[in-house]
C-alpha cells in the first residue's frame, strides 16, 4: 500500500471538524449521504449526456448497513466512482498547500467565512468524529481497476489496489469508536436518515437482521432485511396543483413536532437568478418560547433536497422567529452550513424574498377579513398571536417599515376590536395634523388616563398602546405615511406625525393656551407646588389637556416616559439616570385653586404630594414610598 503524508495541520484541522465547525456528532451519516447522492447525480447525467457512458447499467441507490459485532457502519452508492487520482485529490484535500491559510482564517475569525469550508471539502471527515478508521473503496464507472483508500485520521492516509467491488461507485466503511457505535443500530440510523436526508432525490435502503427470541429470551431464528427508509419526495418540491389541503396540514404536523392546528401556509417556487423553494407556515397559537431569548428557529434550511440546518436564527428575522417552514436552495453549496450563514449573499437575497412575500401574504389576510367571516376570525387571530413581533419589526427593519406599518393593529377610544393607521386616518377630522396615542400600563389603565380627557371633549381619537415594546418602537417612526388620492385625483403620499399624549408638547391641537390672566393666576400656585416638589419632577405645569382630574404626568420630549425607563431598568439596563416627570396640573380643579390663599408649606407639601403620587398612580406606575403617600392623605382628610 502507497503511504501519503498529510501535512503538519491535518491533525489541527480534523481538531476543529470535530470541535469547532460541527454541532453534533451525527450530521457525519449526512455527508456520507450528500457525498453518495453527488457521485449518482454526476453518473445520472452521463448516462444521459454522454455517449461512453449509456451503456452503463444504473439503478441508482444508497445503501446502507451495520454490523454490531465488528462496530462497523458501511455507505454505499453505485455512482460516478472514484479513481486513484480522485481519490488522493478528493479524500487528499486537506493536504493541500492551502490548508495552512485555511486554517489561519478560521482561527482569526471564529469561523466566519463559510464558503472556505465548501472550497476544502471537510464534510468527509466528519466521519472522524465517530470512527477511529476509514476505509473508501471505490470503482470509477467505465474503468476496470478497484481501489481502497484508508486512514486513521492522523499523519497519513494509504491508496492500494483491491478486487473487492465489481461494480462503479464507493463503499465508505467506518470503525467506529466506543462512542460511535450507537450509530451501529436500525433505529437510530433510520432516524437520521429520516430528519436529514429523507428529502434525497435516490432511495436510500437499511439492510439488518431482523431476530426471533422465544420465551426465555434465546434467539430462536434471524433474518436479513433490506428497507427502503427515505421517500424522496419533497413536499416543497412539488407543484402546487400535485398537493392537497390535507397535504400541507400532515406536513406542518410532521415539521411542527405537534398536532395544533395551521394558520396559513405560503408555498412558493422561483426559477430565473436564483432558484429555489420554500414552504412557510404560521402557526395558530404562538410558539412558547417566542419572548424567549434563546429561542429555537422554525425554519429550516436544505440544499438541493438536503437537509442543512434547523438551528440557525439567521434564516429568518427575528420578528418573525414564529415561522415555520422550509428553505430549498440549488444554488447554495451544500457545505455552507457549515459556518455563519448571515454573510451569503445567495441566502440574503432569498431571506429578503422570503420576507416580503411572507409580509405581502399578511397583508392578504388583512384585506380579506373585510369580505367574509372565516376570514375576519383567521386575522384576528394572527394579530392576537403575532401583532408584538411585528411591531418588533418596525424598529428592526427599515427596509419594510412601510409594509410593516400597515400590518400592525392598535386598540382606540375610537372603535371597537383592532384598528390600523390606515384606519385611524380616514376616521380623521379634516384639520388634524397629527396621530395621537398613548402608551404604558395595560389597556383599561390607560382608557381611564386623565390624559384622555380634553382628546375625549375634542373627539380626537387617540391609539391605546398598551404593549411594552410600544414605547420603544413607536417613537422611532416619527410619522406615518401613506399614498391618498389628492384634489386633482392623483395620487400623493400623505404624512402624519405621531405624538404621544403623554409627552410634553403634543397638546397643540386641544385649543389655545390659557388666557393671560388664567396664567397669571394660576402662577403662584405653579410656584408653591414646584417649590414643594422640588427634584422630584422636572417641572410643573399649567395643563390644558385635563377637564376633570385635577393632575397628570406627562414626560419631556427628550425623555423615555417613566414606564419605559422602568422597563429598562428591568431589563438590567445600567448607567440610566432617574426619568423625572413633568407634573400637570388642572387649574380650574379645588385641589389646585384651595391653595391660591394657602400658607402653611406643611398641607402645601401635602397637596402637592398628593397631586403627584395620583397622576403617578393613574398611570400604574408604582409609588416609591406609598407609606408617605398614605399620611399625606390622611393629614388632608382630617382637615
Amino acid at each position: 500500500m502507497a503511504q501519503h503524508q498529510f501535512q503538519t495541520e491535518v491533525s489541527q484541522l480534523l481538531h476543529l471538524i470535530i470541535h469547532s465547525l460541527y454541532s453534533n456528532r451525527e450530521i457525519f451519516l449526512r455527508e456520507l449521504v450528500s457525498n453518495a447522492s453527488d457521485a449518482l447525480d454526476k453518473l445520472k447525467y452521463l448516462t444521459v449526456a454522454e455517449e461512453n457512458y449509456k451503456s452503463i447499467s444504473f439503478d441508482p441507490r444508497i445503501d446502507l448497513s451495520f454490523d454490531k459485532e465488528a462496530k462497523t457502519l458501511t455507505v454505499a452508492d453505485n455512482g460516478i466512482g472514484m479513481n486513484e487520482g480522485d481519490l488522493e485529490e478528493s479524500l487528499g484535500t486537506i493536504a493541500r498547500s492551502g490548508t495552512k491559510t485555511f486554517l489561519e482564517k478560521l482561527g482569526a475569525d471564529a469561523k466566519k467565512d463559510s464558503n472556505l469550508i465548501g472550497q476544502f471539502g471537510v464534510g468527509f471527515y466528519s466521519a472522524f468524529m465517530v470512527a477511529d478508521r476509514i476505509e473508501v473503496i471505490s470503482r470509477k464507472a467505465g474503468e476496470e481497476k478497484t481501489w481502497k483508500w484508508s486512514s486513521e485520521g492522523k499523519d497519513s492516509y494509504g491508496i492500494e489496489e483491491t478486487e473487492s467491488r465489481k461494480e462503479q461507485g464507493t463503499t465508505v466503511i467506518l470503525h467506529l469508536t466506543e462512542e460511535g457505535t450507537e450509530y451501529a443500530n436500525r433505529w437510530t440510523v433510520e432516524d437520521i436518515i429520516k430528519r436529514y436526508s429523507n428529502h434525497v432525490a435516490f432511495p436510500i435502503y437499511l439492510t439488518y437482521d431482523e431476530k426471533e427470541f422465544d420465551d426465555k429470551g434465546k434467539e430462536k431464528s434471524s433474518k436479513t432485511k433490506t428497507d427502503r427508509i427515505n421517500s424522496g419526495q419533497a413536499i416543497w418540491r412539488r407543484a402546487k396543483s400535485e398537493l392537497k389541503e390535507e397535504d400541507y396540514h400532515e406536513f406542518y404536523k410532521t415539521l411542527a413536532h405537534g398536532s395544533d392546528e395551521l394558520l396559513h401556509y405560503v408555498h412558493t417556487k422561483a426559477e430565473g437568478t436564483l432558484e429555489y423553494a420554500t414552504l412557510f407556515y404560521i402557526p395558530s397559537k404562538a410558539p412558547f418560547d417566542l419572548y424567549q431569548v434563546d429561542y429555537k428557529s422554525g425554519v429550516k434550511l436544505y440544499v438541493k433536497r438536503v437537509f442543512i440546518t434547523d438551528d440557525d436564527k439567521e434564516l429568518m428575522p427575528t420578528y418573525l422567529r414564529f415561522i415555520r417552514g422550509i428553505i430549498d436552495s440549488e444554488d447554495l453549496p451544500l457545505n455552507v452550513s457549515r459556518e455563519i450563514l448571515q454573510q451569503n449573499k445567495i441566502l440574503m437575497n432569498i431571506k429578503n424574498a422570503s420576507v416580503k412575500k411572507l409580509l405581502g401574504e399578511f397583508k392578504a389576510m388583512a384585506d380579506g377579513a373585510a369580505h367574509s367571516e372565516e376570514a375576519k376570525t383567521k386575522w384576528e387571530t394572527f394579530i392576537q398571536e403575532f401583532n408584538r413581533p411585528l411591531k418588533e419589526g418596525l424598529y428592526q427593519d427599515f427596509a419594510n417599515r412601510d409594509a410593516l406599518q400597515e400590518l400592525v393593529r392598535f386598540k382606540s377610544t375610537a372603535a371597537e376590536g383592532w384598528t390600523s393607521f390606515a384606519d385611524y386616518v380616514t376616521r380623521m377630522k379634516g384639520d388634524q395634523k397629527n396621530i395621537y396615542y398613548i402608551t404604558g400600563g395595560d389597556e383599561k389603565t390607560l382608557r381611564a388616563s386623565p390624559l384622555l380627557e380634553a382628546y375625549k371633549a375634542k373627539e380626537i381619537e387617540v391609539l391605546i398602546m398598551d404593549d411594552e415594546i410600544d414605547d420603544i418602537v413607536i417613537p422611532s417612526l416619527f410619522s406615518y405615511r401613506k399614498e391618498l388620492p389628492g384634489t386633482d385625483g392623483k395620487m400623493e403620499t400623505k404624512s402624519w406625525e405621531l405624538k404621544a399624549v403623554n409627552r410634553a408638547g403634543a397638546d397643540e391641537e386641544l385649543g389655545e393656551k390659557k388666557d393671560k390672566q388664567a396664567e397669571k393666576e394660576a402662577k403662584p400656585v405653579i410656584e408653591k407646588i414646584k417649590k414643594a416638589l422640588g427634584d422630584r419632577v422636572k417641572d410643573v405645569k399649567l395643563s390644558r389637556r385635563l377637564h376633570d382630574s385635577p393632575s397628570c404626568i406627562v414626560a419631556d420630549e427628550k425623555d423615555p416616559s417613566i414606564q419605559m425607563a422602568q422597563m429598562l431598568k428591568a431589563m438590567g439596563q445600567t448607567g440610566m439616570t432617574e426619568v423625572k416627570p413633568i407634573l400637570e396640573v388642572n387649574g380650574d380643579h379645588p385641589m389646585v385653586t384651595g391653595l391660591k390663599d394657602v400658607g402653611d408649606e406643611g398641607r402645601i407639601a401635602d397637596v402637592a404630594g398628593v397631586l403627584l403620587d395620583q397622576a403617578l398612580l393613574v398611570e400604574g406606575i408604582k409609588l416609591k414610598d406609598p407609606a408617605d403617600f398614605v399620611k399625606r392623605l390622611n393629614r388632608l382628610l382630617s382637615g
